[in-house]
């Protein structure tokens, strides 16, 4: 199908793998992206992309940047954003500045845009707008618990607490309909960019998609960015022989989806007849321990790291997360395609072709240590 789609972010890791896939499909795609050094590393930006049909190198908080690339477009795929739990609670007016600000001048573009075209829009929404998200209790049923209490969890005691009797709860798949109560500022900002982008899409009058991403992963994501997730981190200690110091006591899991799933759910609401405002979570529907997750990565590689679980933990981080995709099947027709084992295997042969380096994580541990936002065993 023949569409005009701007993405922005497009040359980071979800936006480069749908391009490829707009482009395969016929579609003419526009990326705007400003080559974070953090994300892209110290090279100078290139000059085009092979499969965009034009690169435009510039920040989405530019006014002139963003009414020049919203020009023309059927589409567009709001991805640009700064994304990290951790790093989010400490670099607060960066996250508001790019997240929040950025988005608000984009629908403002739109908005105040006489010769708009843009029939549909699409935002990376993430799980972390839910925070705990769902539970279930012995006593109460499905509950919603907060953010954990940090007496609790140095005293080794990581589940969450029901918010009705206070005992100890055990996580369950968390639906569209959950509250939202994010615990990192992170979440905070993407669960504003989420309402923003559907608020004023119904003002436009054009059909809106939040997806509610999982924890992304596969094959062409950041390795040197400390703040795209586990995998990355783990995969660059075991190449390096370096310890692996697995937070809380390991049990902690998330739920992992593979990239071409992603790119699976984003081309749906890309190509789907649907109209009015949306929200789907975009998973895998199942969860994987931490812990599960480094004995793979250092089985893989055959590795000399050491693991060791230091029941040490970052404030801001949830317990469990697994996605419920009752919502995004029925309208979607999403499935994902990936096991966890598959998908982790296709990342980490990737990896090993790749440079290893993991001075970027124990920087990023030295400045949540000094923020106070590492705390526990093995944190020194």
């Amino acid at each position: 199908m023949s569409l005009n789609v701007l993405i922005t972010g497009g040359a980071g890791f979800i936006g480069r793998h749908l391009s490829q896939q707009l482009a395969a499909d016929g579609g003419l795609v526009t990326v705007l992206d400003n080559f974070s050094r953090q994300i892209h590393g110290s090279k100078p930006p290139p000059t085009h992309l092979s499969y965009v049909n034009r690169l435009i190198v510039g920040d989405i908080r530019d006014r002139i940047v963003v009414e020049d690339a919203i020009k023309g477009q059927d589409v567009i795929v709001h991805l640009a954003a700064e994304t990290g739990t951790g790093q989010s609670m400490y670099e607060i007016l960066q996250y508001e500045g790019v997240n929040i600000n950025g988005t608000a001048v984009l629908l403002d573009c739109l908005l105040n845009d006489c010769h708009r075209t843009a029939k549909r829009l699409v935002v990376a929404s993430s799980r972390a707008i839910y925070g705990e998200g769902a539970y279930s209790c012995a006593v109460h049923g499905t509950v919603y618990p907060g953010a954990r209490l940090v007496k609790d969890m140095e005293l080794g005691a990581f589940e969450p607490r029901c918010p009705v009797c206070n005992h100890f709860c055990q996580s369950i798949p968390t639906s569209e309909v959950a509250p939202l109560a994010p615990t990192s500022f992170y979440g905070l900002t993407k669960q504003v960019q989420e309402q923003m982008v559907l608020m004023f899409a119904k003002t436009l009058g054009i059909a809106a998609f939040a997806l509610r991403y999982q924890n992304v992963y596969g094959p062409g994501q950041s390795l040197q960015n400390p703040y795209t997730g586990i995998l990355a981190i783990f995969s660059n200690l075991a190449r390096e022989g370096k310890p692996i110091n697995v937070f809380e006591d390991g049990q902690e899991s998330r739920d992992f989806v593979y990239i071409d799933d992603v790119v699976q759910a984003t081309t749906a609401c890309i190509y789907s007849d649907l109209v009015g405002s949306h929200r789907f979570n975009v998973g895998s529907g199942l969860s994987t321990t931490v812990l599960q997750v480094a004995k793979a990565t250092v089985a893989h590689f055959a590795s000399s790291s050491e693991l060791t679980v230091t029941g040490a933990f970052r404030i801001g981080d949830i317990r469990h997360n697994t996605a419920s995709l009752f919502k995004v099947a029925s309208e979607l027709n999403y499935q994902p395609k990936w096991s966890f084992q598959e998908g982790l295997t296709a990342f980490l042969h990737w990896a090993k072709q790749e440079g290893a380096s993991s001075e970027g994580y124990e920087r990023s541990l030295v400045e949540m240590r000094s923020k106070g936002l590492l705390l526990g065993e093995g944190t020194r």
